[in-house]
């Protein structure tokens, strides 16, 4: 299947790639299917492309890569509704702010994206976390833990 991406152009992707997110994405409801593609040069950041067309593309990271002891406990309804049954099906990402300087991005580490990685399903799940913001300043985290 060939889409229109936002930062790619036209891609191929397969069907087998596709990622359903039966709710939804906040603010999208309406848009239900989007693939990774990854930015090569780096292979930190990688775009959460809708399928349906360029927009919405959302530039996303691992947070573990950025904040070492970040954490949250998924509720049983989002287990089930995401059909997961072990952590290794799990893969968490989470949106990113993209500012200029590069540096200066932040993500959203209050509301990750979790995506069951074997059965292609996911949503974007709100955590009862409170210490994480919907702007955590990244590289700045990054630097801090360097220091110590």
């Amino acid at each position: 299947m060939r889409i229109k991406t936002k930062y790619f152009g036209e891609v191929d992707v397969k069907e087998e790639e596709i990622i359903h997110f039966p709710q939804g994405i906040p603010g999208f409801l309406e848009e239900k299917e989007f693939v990774l593609l990854s930015f090569e040069e780096s292979g930190l950041f990688q775009v959460l492309q809708s399928t349906n067309g360029m927009d919405p593309a959302f530039v996303v990271v691992d947070p573990f890569l950025f904040v070492k002891d970040y954490q949250f406990k998924l509720d049983d309804t989002t287990l089930e509704q995401l059909e997961i049954n072990e952590e290794k099906d799990v893969l968490v990402l989470a949106i990113v702010t993209v500012k200029d300087p590069l540096t200066s991005s932040t993500a959203n580490l209050h509301a990750p994206i979790i995506i069951n990685q074997t059965k292609k399903v996911a949503k974007q799940y709100i955590t009862k976390n409170q210490n994480y913001t919907t702007r955590e300043a990244i590289f700045i985290a990054t630097s801090k833990e360097e220091e110590e």
